[in-house]
């Protein structure tokens, strides 16, 4: 438990909060059921349904999003006096020797990283690919529950439901993206340019209290 309390503590935040959101957003529906003289939905035809679905997929995709840009980015673009960033010099993918593959692997090393072909590109860049791979499919949940969100509100207004494509080209797509997508890009950058001046001791996405402002690269 000890060795794996960070991961165990934010699965617990994780679905604690995806169960009071999911709570909360069954209460709401079901006022807003009642005020318009609808039957109430039970909680599983709730949780299940394109309403609650999008709202969870909508962020899902944008933090994903957020990591996979972040992991790219931070190969090749470097912040002079950050802890998140390599220090300048450092851009690009590094050598074997530094990256302990092939020949200059360790006894302890992951199998893959001591191999040569498409199970060692697949290994070095999996980081990467998975957390592409569920943006693209928390991204696509979206598009697809939303599309349904959309057409019942566009047929309780008498006008015609739309494709797909139509939705994923439609401004109430792209306001419901790009409002997730603008505060991911705050975040991360303000966590970039913060840790360059500021500081927390004892955390590793800090650099020690008592390191210089220019300090790159160094965990305290």
């Amino acid at each position: 438990m000890r060795k794996h309390a960070l991961t165990i503590a934010f699965g617990i935040l994780f679905l604690l909060a995806l169960i009071g959101q999911s709570v909360a957003g069954f209460i709401e529906f079901n006022q807003g059921q009642e005020a318009h003289g609808e039957a109430p939905v039970d909680f599983l035809d709730f949780v299940t349904s394109s309403g609650f679905i999008v709202d969870v997929a909508e962020n899902w995709q944008s933090e994903y999003l957020q990591f996979f840009l972040f992991i790219f980015a931070t190969i090749w673009l470097v912040q002079v006096g950050s802890p998140e960033s390599k220090q300048p010099g450092e851009e690009g993918p590094g050598t074997d020797e530094e990256q302990l593959v092939h020949e200059h692997a360790k006894p302890t090393s992951p199998a893959w990283a001591k191999v040569r072909g498409w199970r060692h590109t697949i290994f070095s860049n999996s980081l990467l690919l998975t957390m592409g791979a569920v943006f693209l499919l928390s991204w696509l949940a979206q598009s697809i529950a939303g599309t349904t969100v959309y057409n019942d509100e566009q047929l309780q207004h008498g006008q015609r439901a739309v494709t797909w494509l139509e939705y994923i080209a439609s401004a109430d797509f792209w306001n419901r993206t790009l409002q997730n997508w603008q505060s991911e890009f705050l975040a991360v950058g303000s966590m970039i340019a913060l840790s360059i001046y500021l500081r927390q001791r004892g955390s590793p996405e800090s650099k020690p209290v008592g390191a210089p402002h220019g300090t790159t690269h160094e965990s305290g």
